[in-house]
């Protein structure tokens, strides 16, 4: 039988899964991810850290790397965000889900939304009705070229792996 720490843990893994998911619905309705979403990964990192730190199962310099990963992912997100790129509520989610990432998962975070974003864009391109993406001017290929792609979902499915990872280890 799992101990309550790991039982805690996983917990905070099933919270993340469900935030992600709200964050790319409310993506998805309304090109908008509201701050609170990535605040409440960030705290929601925090519970999980300081429990794998009181049962030695997380270390403090682990903990010290997760918040170097997401700061890096942060400031990259907000060249992204100056350059038009991304929307700022795509850059704290990103972030947000760095620190579970940390060294250990950014590269998989990274690489699966990438991912997922390339095939979010190809089904817009695709006329798929993405973002309420509805008016007429829009249902040509130049008018989709030009809309805003909801981000948060290739986020969220990013995020959703390194949730899935952490919690099989």
């Amino acid at each position: 039988m799992p101990d309550l720490a790991t039982i805690f843990q996983t917990g905070c893994l099933i919270a993340l899964a469900g935030l992600l998911i709200a964050a790319a619905w409310q993506d998805l309705r309304t090109l908008h991810i509201d701050n609170a979403l990535s605040a409440a990964i960030a705290a929601l990192f925090g519970v999980w850290s300081v429990i794998g730190m009181m049962v030695d199962t997380y270390t403090f310099l682990a903990f010290g790397l997760s918040v170097a990963c997401a700061a890096s992912l942060f400031v990259l997100g907000a060249a992204a965000f100056a350059a038009g790129m991304l929307g700022g509520g795509d850059v704290k989610l990103l972030a947000a889900v760095g620190l579970f990432a940390g060294p250990a998962l950014i590269v998989d975070l990274l690489l699966v939304t990438a991912l997922s974003g390339g095939l979010l864009g190809v089904a817009v391109l695709a006329g798929a009705p993405v973002g309420g993406m509805s008016s007429p001017g829009e249902a040509s290929l130049r008018g989709r070229l030009r809309g805003r792609l909801p981000y948060g979902p290739a986020i969220a499915a990013g995020g959703l792996w390194v949730a899935t990872r952490l919690a099989v280890a």
